[in-house]
């Protein structure tokens, strides 16, 4: 997959703090992709500095894994919260130059502008591919929920920053289990990007994309390679 030249990395915090607020300008918070028909998860695991991002790309509706990549690179950003992003693009951009499908869509288990300067990880990949993400993150970083969360499956209430801007919603994607939090990365809006991540939930908490790329992007006993690059063999 072809990645555009991205600005220098901060060396920073104050440097990835201005560069953060410039990038949060571009950002388009509107729009649905035409057609998807082939979904991209990223996902990032972190350990003793050391950060794996896996892309698991599936084909949409039916959800089926056409490929996968993941990559391996030492973590030099140091560890702050709302700075994350510097930590894990670089070895997420590696992983998804090795790609040889051309994802519609891409889903990352992070914040999009439910963020204290609107640029989390997948409003920042998406500024940087000038693509459509979501963030579809685990844990709330920013925003307050409007009201109480109802437990029926595919509910949502909406996150509100201090100012009272709608941010990003939490989504009950399963009845009984702790929900998901979506917001806007880039060239969507936030009414689609929940009804396209509950279309993505097959019984289980996390949409199938995240899931798998969660999955992969988990230090195994045996060390994969730096690079890997998994597609179904011809037929």
């Amino acid at each position: 997959m072809y990645i555009p030249p991205v600005p220098p990395w901060p060396q920073t915090p104050e440097e990835a703090i201005a560069q953060q607020e410039r990038l949060a300008r571009q950002v388009v918070a509107e729009g649905e992709p035409l057609q998807v028909r082939w979904v991209a998860g990223i996902d990032v695991s972190v350990r003793e500095d050391q950060a794996r991002a896996a892309v698991a790309v599936l084909r949409y509706p039916d959800l089926t894994v056409e490929t996968w990549t993941s990559a391996t690179a030492p973590a030099t950003f140091p560890y702050i919260p709302g700075l994350l992003a510097y930590r894990e693009l670089p070895v997420v951009l590696k992983a998804l130059e090795c790609l040889h499908t051309e994802p519609d869509l891409f889903i990352c288990d992070a914040q999009g502008i439910a963020h204290p300067r609107r640029l989390g990880l997948a409003s920042h990949l998406g500024v940087l591919l000038d693509r459509p993400t979501i963030g579809c993150a685990k844990s709330r970083l920013f925003g307050t929920p409007a009201g109480p969360l109802p437990e029926k499956q595919g509910s949502h209430v909406l996150l509100l920053a201090p100012d009272g801007q709608v941010v990003g919603a939490a989504v009950r994607t399963r009845a009984g289990v702790q929900p998901v939090y979506v917001s806007v990365g880039h060239r969507v809006d936030l009414d689609w990007a929940i009804q396209f991540i509950l279309s993505c939930c097959r019984g289980t908490r996390l949409p199938e994309p995240t899931r798998q790329a969660h999955r992969l992007a988990a230090f195994p006993q045996d060390e994969r390679p730096d690079l890997w690059t998994w597609r179904p063999p011809t037929p």
